[in-house]
């Protein structure tokens, strides 16, 4: 197995501690409460997972995929998901932007690192 890729399984258990973490140690919890109960809001878990997942598929995909047109293609598609997903965490108003921009941050941080170790 190439080591970007073992790389990538140990990367996403890092994001697996992280998103545990902040479960386990609430710092803030959402606008509305959901089937009754307010649950733990900060960082938002979508985005944190959305924005390591989505960059790091691209970060392989560049690689991997050797025909320019569906390289193109394909990280498009990945661009164009990872905004989606992050626009439309905004507006749906079950988080903070404070919570928002946490995740963004977060795994801005997690997804340099994971650039950084395998050279991309």
């Amino acid at each position: 197995v190439d080591r970007s890729v073992l790389t990538l399984g140990l990367f996403y258990l890092g994001v697996m501690a992280v998103y545990f973490f902040f479960e386990g140690y609430p710092i803030n919890y959402r606008p509305i409460e959901i089937n009754g109960f307010l649950e733990v809001s900060y960082p938002s878990s979508t985005t944190l997972i959305m924005l390591t997942v989505l960059p790091t598929a691209a970060m392989q995909l560049k690689s991997r995929i050797k025909h320019s047109a569906w390289r193109r293609a394909v990280l498009l598609l990945i661009y164009a998901l990872t905004a989606f997903a992050l626009i439309a965490r905004t507006i749906s108003g079950v988080h903070w932007i404070s919570d928002i921009i946490g995740g963004l941050l977060i795994s801005t941080a997690l997804d340099g690192a994971y650039a950084a170790v395998n050279r991309f």
